[in-house]
């Protein structure tokens, strides 16, 4: 007889039948009630006498945690040893509740040495039936950097119109292509990560990191009403920013919003960038009152004071290599905290009467050699000391002073004193060779500013100071990356100490300085004067700059100059065994007329080959759009978008090469152009093969269709089919086909 339903059966026992597999087949699931009910461990073991004692500050430590209070809790006992087991059985009235209940509890420190762990009642059994045989997990790993393997080296560069967010791939002389492309990925505006790993977006919830190939959504940061987001140097902690201070809602998604408690009323959260996990949150950072102008003459000093209460972002500021994070309290202390764990480094702030600002030292490739050295070595290691500048302003009788700190040894390495001081500004050289602290001084009368550039020679011994006197005002500082020159824009037109007005435009000059090696100061290079300049923005590769002004309505110029145009202008002589003067390599590279009007972004490309000016409708709502040009100021494309709100080049990590193998390169660089001027010169060649190709199927088209007609006029007799010689004057017929080649376009700029 076969059994019933078609399941198979074992006959064995006294039955002569197995149930076993029908069992299993068909087992019962855990009662549903149980879900109620939570078993809350790791809690002290206590004796009779202090069991409602226990109760009470478990009851309270839920409210802490934010957690519902349950409708029953039983705590069993061990009656051989009169002591309670360490752990108690709390009964929610709701599934939801016992789910917040979990989210807030589990983890929590009930006291210094008991953590507290929560299970559900309904998952001990299958706990317990668990398969203790160790399963090598699969894991699904993203690589972030397939972008880096392009085999072209393209970079890449996002743009932003509306709310459809676009990814190009930008190389010359092939067109630019989109390697993604979405609506509505962001609601706010987008950013990249310094290293160009992740693609930020902001929304109304919070943040979000996309990466990979597929663009996949890597980490979210629940921070509701996020404006402002930032990351650490290396890309390990994340940081954002909301107006809004933080708000635990009742009975909220726990399990998702990570604050607590504690966060409550702060606005700067720290994530780690790797697990999403929320490290710790901070309060807007408390402001000074302002002082009172005792006279006119105080104005100065009273408007640099409001200045300083506006709130700068970042508002958390990181050493070079992520071990450190810290914020200024204006007016009292610095407090660095240690990562990840963001404790207090040695349990209390550096306590600076007075402090304005400060800014770290950046790690520069010696240091990285340095520490390389030092990892190599066997034996005990020495860990890298960090360092900080920090300027405390004028107070009473003491003068303002400029300090160099070092950390966490908090060591003073140098401080300097300056006098008639109105604001200071910390500009490092992001090789960390120099510091340069530019000082907006007064006159007696206070009625009048002139600037002070104080450069720290950080490398050397006791950290010589250099100081640069100027007559006029500086509004602009830039250090030339990977290198030991700077640009500064400066004025002394009377209109800029009340404000430029409407349709007043402010006139610059724009001064070079280089380090000398042999006198080991600094030295003008080069003027340039009766400028409107008020923008300054180097190559990341050194040596190319461009200058442009913008949030002016009536100028919109662009220039582009190159400080090594002759590289060996230091080297000629002149007639009469005179060397040249210092400068005289610098050459304007772009076409006078070079402009974008409405312009309101200036961004280089990775490479330093190319750079992109773009109008955003954030600014203004005419002409909006992009135009990239070459580093000699040739405009390659340019595109009017309406609506047209962002454009940001993808960031690139630094070089995996070691210097021997950069200087490789360099020596055959020759070989390698070689290599990559044949492959454009294919690709140009293909694209008009393409065109050629196209034109030659036009052509036997329309031929074809000639023949056609023909055969058919013929069939019909409307023509003589003997006379109908192809070669015949009225049958011959000529496609002449003209092809323009652009060689080669050279402009010269006489000056």
């Amino acid at each position: 007889m076969a059994p019933p339903n078609g399941i198979p059966t074992t006959l064995e026992s006294d039955d002569g039948i197995d149930f076993s597999d029908i069992e299993a087949r068909h087992q019962v699931p855990t009662v549903e009630g149980f879900d109620l009910v939570l078993v809350i461990d790791n809690l002290p073991l206590v004796e009779a006498s202090r069991k409602d004692r226990l109760l009470q500050v478990f009851s309270k430590h839920l409210r802490k945690c934010n957690s519902p209070q349950p409708t029953d809790v039983f705590m069993p006992w061990d009656y051989a040893k009169n002591e309670s087991k360490g752990y108690v059985f709390a009964e929610f009235a709701t599934t939801d509740e016992a789910n917040i209940a979990i989210a807030s509890v589990q983890g929590s420190h009930f006291d210094k040495s008991h953590t507290l762990v929560v299970n559900r009642f309904a998952d001990i059994d299958k706990f317990a039936a668990l398969d203790e045989t160790y399963l090598e997990p699969l894991r699904r790993r993203i690589y972030t950097q397939t972008w880096l393997a392009d085999p072209q080296s393209r970079d890449q560069y996002l743009t932003y119109r509306d709310d459809m967010v676009s990814v190009h791939w930008h190389a010359k002389p092939s067109p630019s292509e989109i390697a993604e492309q979405r609506s509505g990925w962001t609601d706010l505006y987008c950013s990249w990560s310094p290293l160009g790993t992740y693609l930020v977006s902001i929304h109304r919830q919070g943040a979000q990191l996309w990466g990979g190939a597929s663009w996949t959504r890597m980490v979210r940061f629940v921070h509701p009403l996020v404006k402002l987001v930032a990351f650490s140097p290396n890309e390990k902690y994340f940081v954002t920013w909301s107006p809004e201070p933080i708000s635990i809602l009742e009975n909220g998604p726990l399990a998702v919003n990570k604050f607590t408690e504690d966060d409550e009323g702060n606005q700067i959260a720290i994530w780690d960038v790797k697990t999403g996990a929320l490290l710790r949150t901070f309060p807007p950072a408390p402001m000074p009152p302002a002082p009172k102008a005792a006279s006119e003459d105080d104005a100065a000093a009273v408007a640099a004071a409001e200045k300083r209460k506006q709130m700068a972002w970042p508002a958390l500021k990181w050493s070079g290599d992520d071990k450190y994070v810290a914020r200024v309290t204006l007016g009292s202390q610095i407090s660095v905290y240690e990562l990840p764990s963001m404790g207090l480094v040695g349990k209390k702030s550096i306590k600076i009467d007075g402090v304005i600002d400060f800014e770290w030292c950046p790690i520069g490739d010696r240091d990285r050699e340095a520490e390389e050295k030092e990892a190599a070595k066997k034996g005990p290691r020495k860990d890298r000391e960090n360092m900080f500048a920090y300027w405390t302003p004028e107070v009473s009788n003491q003068p303002a002073r400029v300090t160099l700190m070092a950390f966490p040894s908090r060591t003073v390495l140098r401080s300097k004193n300056l006098f008639n001081v109105s604001d200071c500004k910390i500009y490092w050289q992001n090789s960390g060779d120099f510091l340069c602290v530019k000082v907006d001084r007064h006159t007696k009368t206070k009625k009048s500013i002139f600037c002070n550039l104080e450069i720290f020679r950080v490398r050397e011994k006791d950290y010589p100071v250099e100081v640069i006197e100027l007559k006029d005002a500086v509004l602009d500082f830039s250090w030339e990356p990977l290198g030991e020159r700077f640009a500064i824009i400066h004025s002394s037109d009377p209109n800029l100490a009340s404000g430029p007005a409407p349709g007043i435009t402010i006139k610059t000059e724009v001064s070079f300085y280089a380090h000398d090696k042999g006198k080991g100061d600094f030295k003008l290079l080069k003027t340039l004067v009766n400028k409107t300049t008020n923008t300054i923005r180097w190559s990341p590769r050194g040596r190319h700059v461009i200058l442009t002004t913008m949030g002016n309505s009536n100028q919109f110029g662009l220039e582009f100059w190159d400080l090594d145009f002759s590289m060996d202008d230091r080297k000629d002589v002149m007639p009469g065994g005179k060397e040249h003067e210092w400068g005289a390599g610098i050459q304007l590279l772009s076409p006078p007329n070079a402009e974008h009007y409405g312009i309101t972004d200036v961004e280089w490309d990775p490479s330093g080959r190319f750079i992109a000016t773009s109008a955003s409708v954030w600014r203004h709502s005419i002409e909006n759009g992009y135009a990239i040009w070459d580093f000699r100021g040739i405009e390659q494309e340019k595109h009017i978008i309406d609506k047209f709100k962002q454009f940001i080049w993808r960031p690139r990590p630094r070089t995996l090469l070691s210097k021997e193998l950069q200087k490789a390169i360099r020596r055959n660089l020759k070989e390698y152009s070689r290599t990559f001027d044949e492959e454009d010169a294919a690709e140009e060649s293909s694209a008009s093969k393409e065109l050629v190709a196209q034109r030659k199927r036009l052509v036997d088209e329309w031929n074809a269709w000639r023949s056609r007609i023909k055969r058919d006029r013929e069939a019909e007799g409307l023509i003589d089919a003997g006379n109908s010689d192809p070669n015949s004057p009225e049958e011959k017929e000529e496609v002449q086909e003209w092809i323009e080649e652009l060689i080669e376009i050279v402009e010269e700029v006489l000056d």
